[in-house]
């Protein structure tokens, strides 16, 4: 009988016990579908926009055209938006109230002040849109606002780094129902993006080449790989902490995704659709968050190359993970990249 295997990632300094031993099929993981929960008014919904901030940015439909504007500070708020950007009610970080506070975030070495921006990206005027269910073009209408405020909020001057990430489902954090994701803009840099930007320095300098596009390179000859066309991978990491863990890596390199082009935008619409609906098939809408990782430096330009993680929450973290940091994968991502690549439709 063959031992468990203990890998490492393709960067960091972590090692995730792939559980060969007791494997599981990604079906093992279905769970019967949790009747709608019955809730109050959603405060996102359209008809409801008095209910939040204004709007930071809109895209708005007028006589058939996508126009970008933004709520006025008074008056009546426009119901024909078909992405809206608001400011988070409940901020994990607040911009500076007074401009000399952008200067001194730090405190000490121990302590900074949480200056930053916190958004609320509502992904359509229909509530149970997900990127699974949603058409193309809204889909790319929301990978526009994404680059949109990443462009905003990235040329603040104590603005490191803006993270773009999803929740998806009520075990995941999402506590909202309604399609939606968030924007974070911190002033440092946070850890695991921070090591990742090091550990890709690294390997270029030794090797004169981007770790990503390494990767690229091998894991499309690999049983991991789930899909690509001209412009993406869809593949499953070598050293995945969660069962059904896939990332979607782009082929041209570039640190972030200021500079996307239209027709990437459009695939990287269609590969996110396709690959998000696969999960949702094969293990019946699962919770799951997703977060795009970019490098912000222009340090970072040559060696770092953005992707976006999906981390489906299908296992929980118990005592082991949580005191050495080291994961048990019972899916192998062999097992999750042969169920999606049979599953996906693009």
């Amino acid at each position: 009988m063959p031992y468990n295997e203990l890998r490492k990632d393709y960067l960091l300094d972590r090692w995730v016990v792939i559980a060969t031993e007791r494997g599981r099929r990604p079906t093992d993981f279905a769970k019967p579908k949790p009747e709608a929960a019955k809730t109050a008014v959603c405060p996102i919904c359209v008809g409801n926009e008095n209910m939040t901030p204004p709007a930071l940015m809109l895209y708005l439909k007028e006589n058939g055209e996508i126009k970008r504007s933004q709520d006025p500070l008074t008056g009546e708020r426009p119901k024909n938006w078909l992405v809206r950007v608001i400011p988070n009610l409940y901020p994990a970080f607040s911009p500076p109230k007074q401009p000399e506070d952008e200067k001194h975030v730090a405190k000490n070495d121990f302590l900074w002040d949480a200056i930053g921006h916190h958004e609320v990206i509502v992904e359509s005027p229909n509530h149970d849109e997900d990127p699974a269910d949603a058409g193309l073009p809204q889909l790319e209408l929301v990978i526009n606002a994404y680059v949109d405020r990443l462009k905003e909020l990235s040329a603040k001057p104590y603005v490191k780094y803006v993270s773009i990430f999803r929740n998806h489902g009520l075990e995941a954090g999402a506590s909202l129902s309604h399609a939606h994701s968030q924007i974070i803009a911190t002033p440092i840099v946070p850890t695991t993006i921070q090591d990742e930007i090091n550990a890709s320095k690294k390997f270029y300098d030794e090797h004169r080449k981007c770790a990503f596009c390494d990767i690229i390179e091998r894991e499309t000859k690999s049983s991991r790989l789930i899909s690509e066309d001209e412009d993406f991978v869809v593949l499953a990491p070598y050293a995945s902490i969660n069962p059904m863990e896939f990332w979607i890596i782009p082929k041209r390199h570039s640190p972030n995704i200021l500079n996307l082009t239209a027709p990437e935008v459009s695939a990287f619409a269609k590969n996110l659709k396709a690959s998000l609906k696969a999960l949702k098939t094969l293990v019946n809408n699962p919770p799951y968050n997703y977060g795009i990782h970019l490098a912000l430096n222009s340090d970072a330009q040559d060696s770092y190359h953005w992707h976006l993680e999906v981390y489906p929450k299908l296992a929980t973290w118990a005592g082991f993970e949580k005191s050495t940091g080291t994961y048990i994968n019972t899916v192998t991502p062999e097992t999750a990249a042969d169920s999606l690549r049979k599953t996906i439709k693009i």
